[in-house]
C-alpha cells in the first residue's frame, strides 16, 4: 500500500471517529437522560484528543473569584486544582497565547507533581486558553502527549483542535450564567432558582430512594432595624454573615438557600425532625453568641426557625408553608427560638 493510500486511511479512519463521538454527544442530548455541561466537555475532550492524535486531553476551568484552575479529566485523580498563576495553563491565560512544550520536564512552567501523584509520563503538551463571546479567556484546552515520535505543532494542531476549544468555550460561557443565575451575589449562596434546580434532581431522587428530608426556614429578628440604624451596607454584612456561617456548619447531605430577604432554607438529608431541631437550635446559639462586624459595628443579632420533617405526598410549596408557620410562630412568642 502506497504511502499516500495509507494517509487517506488514517485520515478516513479519525473522521469516523470524529463523527461516532459527534453522533454519540448528539444522541445522549436528545433523550431524557439528565446531563450536564460536565457531559460535553467529556465529549469534547474526547474529540480535541482524536482530532490531533494525542494520548489525553483535558478542559481546565477557571474560577477567577477562588483564582483557582481545575479539572477533572486526569487519570488516577478525581479533581485537579491549582493557583491560576501557576503551570502551563497558567501561564497561557495570562499570556494570552498558545504553549506548546515538547520537553515538558526541562519547561520551568510545567507542574511535575500530578506525574509524581499519577505515574504518568508527560512528554508533549499543547496548551490552548479558550475565551468567550467577548474575548474574555475563562479557561483553557489542554493535549498531552502527541502519539509518534512527533511532538505538537502550534500552527496544524491548533488549527485541528480550534472547533473543540470555541464549542468548550461557548458550553463554559452558558455554564457561568447559569451557575450565577442560580446564585446570591451578596451571600454567595444558591438562590430560590438555584433550590428548585438542585430539588429536581438532588432532593427528587433522595425521596425517590425513599430518604428522609428535613428542613428548617429561619429568619434573622428585627432585621430592619439593623438596616434603619446602621444602615444598608451593614445590613449586607450581617446577610454575608449569617450565610457563612449557615453554609459553614453544613455538612455534605445538607444545603444552605437564601429565600429571599433575610430568610434562609437549610435542606438536610438523611435526617430525621429531631435532628434537624438539633441542628436549628446549634445555629440559633452560633448566631446569638457571634459578634459581627457590620460596616464598622460590632453588632449582634439571633434567628428564629421554623422546622419541618418532608412530607412527599405535598407540594415543595406546601411542605415550606408548614414550615414557615412554625417560624412564624417562632416569631410571634418571642423571636430566637426553634418551633417544629
Amino acid at each position: 500500500m502506497s504511502d499516500n493510500a495509507v494517509n487517506t486511511t488514517s485520515q478516513q479512519e479519525t473522521l469516523e471517529n470524529i463523527f461516532d463521538i459527534c453522533g454519540r454527544l448528539y444522541s445522549e442530548m436528545c433523550t431524557n437522560k439528565e446531563t450536564d455541561h460536565g457531559t460535553l466537555f467529556e465529549y469534547m475532550t474526547e474529540l480535541g484528543r482524536t482530532m490531533v492524535d494525542a494520548d489525553r486531553a483535558s478542559f481546565w476551568k477557571w474560577d477567577k473569584r477562588r483564582h483557582e484552575l481545575w479539572t477533572t479529566s486526569a487519570t488516577g485523580v478525581d479533581r485537579i486544582v491549582i493557583p491560576d498563576n501557576t503551570g502551563l495553563v497558567g501561564k497561557a491565560l495570562k499570556e494570552g497565547c498558545v504553549i506548546v512544550t515538547n520537553d515538558p520536564y526541562n519547561d520551568p512552567d510545567f507542574n511535575k507533581a500530578v506525574d509524581l501523584k499519577t505515574g504518568y509520563v508527560t512528554k508533549s503538551i499543547l496548551t490552548m486558553p479558550v475565551a468567550d463571546v467577548n474575548g474574555v479567556f475563562i479557561g483553557a484546552f489542554q493535549i498531552i502527549n502527541k502519539n509518534g515520535d512527533k511532538g505538537f505543532d502550534e500552527v496544524e494542531d491548533v488549527r485541528r483542535l480550534s472547533p473543540a476549544a470555541v464549542i468548550s468555550g461557548l458550553a463554559m460561557e452558558s455554564e457561568s450564567f447559569l451557575e450565577e443565575s442560580h446564585h446570591d451575589k451578596l451571600t454567595k449562596l444558591k438562590n430560590r432558582m438555584g433550590f428548585y434546580s438542585d430539588f429536581s434532581h438532588r432532593y427528587n431522587k433522595a425521596l425517590e430512594e425513599n430518604k428522609n428530608i428535613s428542613l428548617f426556614i429561619s429568619d434573622i429578628d428585627k432585621f430592619k432595624r439593623v438596616n434603619d440604624t446602621y444602615g444598608h451596607n451593614a445590613g449586607d454584612d450581617v446577610l454575608a454573615f449569617v450565610a457563612s456561617l449557615l453554609e459553614g456548619e453544613c455538612t455534605d447531605k445538607e444545603a444552605v438557600y437564601r429565600w429571599g430577604g433575610e430568610e434562609f432554607i437549610m435542606m438536610m438529608v438523611d435526617a430525621s425532625l429531631e435532628e434537624c431541631v438539633a441542628k436549628a437550635e446549634k445555629m440559633r446559639e452560633k448566631i446569638m453568641n457571634s459578634p459581627i462586624d457590620a460596616d464598622g459595628n460590632v453588632i449582634n443579632v439571633t434567628m428564629s426557625f421554623g422546622c419541618r420533617q418532608f412530607d412527599p405526598e405535598m407540594s415543595i410549596e406546601d411542605n415550606i408553608s408548614k414550615a414557615d408557620e412554625h417560624l412564624y410562630t417562632a416569631k410571634e412568642t418571642g423571636r430566637n427560638k426553634v418551633v417544629y
